[in-house]
């Protein structure tokens, strides 16, 4: 395992220092959030206290099976990227990282396409795995006619990575689809749901996720599940057979708590036959690109080169 962004380790441990002590006006996450929490997080972008910015050229539209996705479509396209928003299966949208998308999009000369998926409580498990598979399968059959390119790239951070694996596992367990997707970027996601080690150690910092809040969330995504259910590889693709996946780009930082969960899945999927580039940031919690920070600059950019090239 190689750590990143040594260099960076002042700015990003006086960032992470203030987050923490601003945890009190912060919503309060605890087993579960509140209906009030909710709201107030669905309301504002991710990781922060304000609406995000929604730029005028991203379309929406609803396709096949009345899924409903965000465009953003560059002059020039080499490839189209499925897109899988984060928030704990329960918050965030695919309109609300238009500026980031959009300059990806740009950028990387990519059609990228975020998926609306429908949000736990009131849509738990397998609603928003079911809307991202329809997506993936819409994008195979019609990214030729719509995007002009069947060059296909798939990837999302935190609850958007976990749902891109569980999306590539579903095109091929049910559909015998592999090789569609060329290439996955996956982003400090959750892997296994009855929890790694370092799910279960991390304790109660008050960072964007801590022990906690990712019982609560699990409990808002399979409601009434146990341990063991939740270790089903359909619902924790580090258990599933992770055979005739694409390449993958795994990135974490080394004070998420779901550190483990990349090193793992790095493991378990180059060990299935995929290249892998494993990712591990000094000193970064969960979600750290949502913030201001060199690393951010940084890891956008190895993103973007990625993904343009993969």
């Amino acid at each position: 395992m190689t750590i990143t962004d040594e260099d960076c380790l002042a700015e990003t441990r006086a960032f992470t220092e203030q987050f923490e002590a601003a945890a009190a006006n912060r919503p309060a996450r605890g087993q579960a959030p509140s209906a009030a929490t909710l709201a107030l997080l669905r309301r504002n972008r991710l990781g922060g206290d304000t609406p995000p910015v929604r730029l005028p050229h991203a379309q929406s539209r609803v396709v096949e099976g009345g899924v409903k996705l965000r465009t953003f479509v560059p002059d020039r396209v080499d490839g189209v990227y499925l897109h899988i928003h984060g928030g704990g299966w329960a918050f965030g949208s695919a309109d609300g990282q238009d500026e980031r998308l959009w300059r990806l999009a740009v950028q990387a000369r990519l059609a990228v396409v975020s998926v609306e998926y429908r949000l736990a409580p009131e849509h738990p498990f397998p609603a928003g795995p079911d809307d991202c598979e329809a997506a993936a399968r819409w994008l195979v059959e019609h990214a030729a006619t719509e995007f002009g390119t069947e060059r296909l790239l798939i990837g999302g951070e935190s609850a958007g990575a976990h749902l891109s694996v569980v999306t590539l596992l579903r095109l091929r367990d049910r559909h015998g689809i592999t090789g569609a997707f060329r290439a996955a970027h996956l982003l400090f996601g959750l892997y296994d749901l009855s929890m790694t080690p370092s799910q279960r150690s991390f304790g109660p910092r008050q960072l964007l996720i801590n022990t906690d809040s990712l019982r609560g969330i699990y409990e808002l995504f399979t409601p009434g599940m146990d341990v063991e259910q939740r270790r089903d590889p359909e619902l924790s693709p580090l258990f599933a057979n992770l055979a005739g996946l694409p390449p993958a780009r795994i990135v974490v930082g080394t004070e998420d708590p779901l550190l483990d969960d990349s090193l793992f899945l790095a493991g378990r999927w180059q060990a299935a036959g995929a290249p892998v580039q494993l990712g591990v940031v000094a000193g970064e919690m969960h979600g750290f690109t949502l913030f201001p920070l060199t690393v951010t600059e940084r890891e956008q950019q190895r993103e973007r080169d990625f993904l343009a090239t993969a």
